[in-house]
């Protein structure tokens, strides 16, 4: 029998190397190879044209069962799948460690079991007396969840394939499960991508609606092989920094429906709740006018997201090199949009320390933000308060052109609805049914002669 050859596999993002190196090729990422044995060698000659059962082909328009969807009694989260779980799809939940998700998904089980349906709550980290200990200070200890404390993909199927197959399966978490079937230790790619396989299967076949949350990598990705996301129906990351209260739980891949849709939760003593208008969240709510602070409106999936960007100009006094700090939002573009101010419009930062904060531990990645941030620099520079009520949005170009973006109608609505009444942005926008005073700019040089030139 041919010598079954040995190859490694890099822990961060899958790649595959038939020798073992401190770096990986591919990620560059040090010491994460690790020795990966497939568990089967098939001949290149084994004929697979015959043997297998006959599969049974269906017309696309052929009658089928709708797929009522089921509610998890958390209306933010039902907002970040599209309407609620779907029976038989697989969701994976990533995020940084403490950041709450082990504490959402007990919330979510609890809600649906008291609705009369089945839930499997199976912890690899924990103990069960662990989980009891956190469901008692959230209020759910009286909740009918199954609970278990088990690591054995084999234990755990053996036990579910004996009883009726629960609503909801939550697996916390992936990469603490093992199967007997595979060599390595919890947490390697092969177990990683085998466990999955395997849960992901009996939740198609049973109809169980199965939740597994993902360690990330410290660059924020989901731990194991990158093929984990494709397997899986729904992917979502639960966002926030520790420091802050709130939290987002954010669609990054979703067949059943938007892509980027957003929950919004507040930590509280007793949990997460929901924030149902997150714009109130993210703006300061101050009624002095400030310099150096714009409103944008965002999108997210189909919502619209008021959110408040605040700049800081310091001029130094000496030859120090000028340093450039940003929260929340792309360093380099805040770098683009300097350049674009000073070779533009004329304005120095050279000389002057810029400092932008998007609020409330938001992250922003919307390009129709520039116009807001650049607003915020001007404002800032000229030490000179933006109007007040006013909201900011647009594409700002290397030749200094502000350019119309996406649903500008349906974020003035928006802004709208809690009181704003001056809208900024590029010429064509679409501000129809939003009730704001619409101001055309159709370069950077308008905005600054708006701030600057004001008296």
């Amino acid at each position: 029998m041919a010598k079954t050859k040995r190859r490694y596999v890099c822990q961060a993002c899958g790649g595959v190397s038939h020798r073992w190196q401190g770096q990986c090729p591919d990620c560059s990422e040090w010491n994460s190879l690790v020795e990966d044995t497939p568990a089967s060698v098939f001949s290149m000659k084994h004929d697979l044209s015959s043997g297998g059962k006959k599969i049974q082909f269906v017309a696309l328009d052929a009658p089928s069962e709708a797929l009522e969807r089921r509610s998890t009694g958390l209306a933010e989260f039902d907002r970040a799948l599209g309407g609620g779980l779907v029976p038989g799809s697989a969701i994976l939940m990533g995020g940084d460690p403490g950041i709450g998700k082990s504490t959402l998904l007990l919330q979510a089980a609890a809600s649906i079991s008291r609705n009369g349906q089945d839930v499997v709550y199976v912890s690899g980290e924990e103990a069960a007396g662990q989980v009891r200990m956190r469901a008692e200070r959230l209020g759910h200890k009286d909740a009918p969840i199954q609970l278990a404390s088990a690591t054995s993909v084999r234990d755990i199927l053996t036990t579910l394939n004996g009883m009726e197959p629960p609503a909801l399966l939550v697996i916390d978490s992936i990469q603490t499960m093992h199967s007997d079937t595979i060599e390595g230790a919890p947490g390697t790619v092969s177990q990683v991508r085998g466990c999955a396989f395997e849960l992901i299967r009996y939740a198609k076949e049973s109809g169980v609606a199965l939740i597994l949350v993902g360690h990330v990598t410290k660059d924020g990705t989901i731990a194991g092989p990158r093929v984990l996301e494709h397997m899986v129906d729904v992917v979502m990351s639960f966002e926030g920094e520790r420091s802050h209260q709130y939290r987002i739980l954010r669609a990054l891949k979703n067949r059943f429906g938007a892509v980027d849709e957003i929950g919004v939760f507040a930590m509280a003593g007793k949990g997460l709740e929901e924030v149902s208008n997150p714009s109130l969240l993210f703006l300061s709510g101050q009624e002095a006018p400030v310099a150096g602070s714009a409103i944008f409106p965002a999108i997210e999936g189909t919502r619209p997201v008021l959110i408040e960007i605040q700049a800081l100009i310091v001029r130094l006094q000496s030859g120090a090199t000028p340093r450039r700090a940003v929260v929340g939002w792309d360093s380099g573009r805040l770098a683009m949009l300097l350049a674009v101010l000073e070779s533009r419009c004329g304005l120095n930062f050279s000389t002057a320390e810029v400092y932008l904060n998007v609020s409330g531990g938001y992250r922003l990645q919307d390009p129709a933000a520039d116009l807001a941030v650049a607003a915020a620099l001007v404002s800032a520079l000229a030490d000179k308060p933006l109007p007040t009520k006013s909201v900011w949005i647009g594409e700002i170009s290397l030749a200094g052109e502000i350019r119309p973006v996406a649903h500008s109608g349906l974020r003035m609505r928006e802004a709208a609805k809690l009181g704003f009444d001056k809208g900024f942005g590029p010429p064509d926008g679409d501000r129809d049914g939003s009730g704001i005073t619409y101001e055309n700019l159709s370069g950077l040089f308008k905005l600054v002669d708006r701030i600057v030139a004001s008296s």
